[in-house]
């Protein structure tokens, strides 16, 4: 009696699945590498010089998948110090080129380069001196001749398997505008510091804040001088919540720092009665204003303190505590 095979179970099927997918893929952005370590190197270079040099803003187009990852691309740009914003072509058929002026630039993406609905961009880019960009595998199509500068993408299989479905094509027009978005970005100069300018919320917000926005400042600052007796600075300590006390010279500058361990250290009968300088820390750890949030929290937890200040030219400006910044979410 012959013996029969059991059917791959669905489970199986659909990982195998998954990795013919994404070697396929792997495949496309490997000869996208490649293509830019030789060929396509040169036009890169020169779309990014393009792009930087414009006055206004990028104006990124596309029809269907390629669109969508168009409106994706402009938002990149968008946040990584490039002005831009994605125009539907056939919107722009009906009025919307009324928002391109001379002084933008158009990045189109068509995988063939003949879309139809990109022919009054194109004509528009092309009657008034707009810099255009393509992004496409077919650089003698209609977009590419049209172009000042084209980036012809690599032909290369669809993960899907019957060959039609976007899928590798489009992870490499998502790639290019990626690669074009950094390279920008850092021709610019673009820091963390100008990166959370334009992403105040959410965790990028929160990872990025700068101990400047989240310190306590004035009044709220524990602070007593040299000669202060232990009473006093003890009374300071309870009222500011901080758990801890800035100690400063004359002058204003922090000269050291009384915390709730120092207490425990020196418990004696006579405690209250003694000088600050008897029990303060000299040269306690500090913080820059201008500190990412996120280091301050990491040194926090490596020398396992609760609260520092934060220092101006040697003067407490500012306190944080641990519970600030676990507040912030930078955590």
């Amino acid at each position: 009696m012959a013996s029969h095979a059991s059917p791959p179970e669905p489970r199986s099927t659909a990982i195998a699945s998954a990795l013919r997918t994404l070697s396929v893929e792997a495949a496309g952005l490997a000869a996208l590498e490649a293509a830019l370590a030789n060929g396509l190197g040169e036009p890169f270079a020169a779309a990014v010089a393009l792009l930087k040099d414009v006055k206004g803003r990028v104006i990124v187009t596309g029809m269907g998948k390629s669109g969508h990852v168009g409106r994706k691309i402009a938002a990149t740009l968008a946040s990584t110090g490039t002005p831009a914003f994605f125009v539907h072509p056939g919107e722009a058929s009906h009025g919307d080129l009324g928002m391109v002026t001379s002084d933008d630039a158009i990045l189109a993406l068509s995988w063939s380069g003949e879309t139809v609905e990109l022919r009054d961009l194109v004509a528009f880019s092309r009657r008034f001196g707009v810099g255009l960009v393509a992004i496409t595998s077919a650089g003698e199509s209609a977009l590419g001749k049209a172009a000042d500068v084209v980036l012809g993408l690599p032909r290369a299989e669809e993960a899907c398997p019957n060959g039609l479905a976007p899928t590798t094509s489009t992870l490499m027009q998502l790639a290019i505008g990626d690669a074009l978005a950094v390279a920008l970005l850092e021709e610019r100069g673009f820091t963390a510091a100008d990166f959370r300018t334009f992403h105040p919320g959410g965790k990028l917000g929160a990872v990025l804040a700068q101990v400047r926005d989240v310190m306590h400042q004035g009044a709220a600052l524990p602070l007593k001088s040299l000669g202060t007796p232990m009473s006093e600075v003890l009374i300071e300590m309870t009222a500011k919540g901080f758990g801890c006390c800035g100690i400063v010279e004359p002058d204003g500058a922090l000269a050291g720092i009384v915390t709730d361990g120092d207490l425990r250290r020196h418990m004696k009968s006579d405690l209250l009665a003694m000088p600050v300088e008897a029990v303060m820390t000299r040269s306690p750890k500090t913080a820059r204003p201008e500190q990412l949030a996120s280091e301050i929290l990491d040194l926090l937890n490596r020398t396992k303190i609760t609260a520092l200040f934060a220092v101006e030219d040697g003067r407490p400006v500012g306190i944080l505590h641990v519970h600030d910044l676990l507040r912030a979410g930078v955590a």
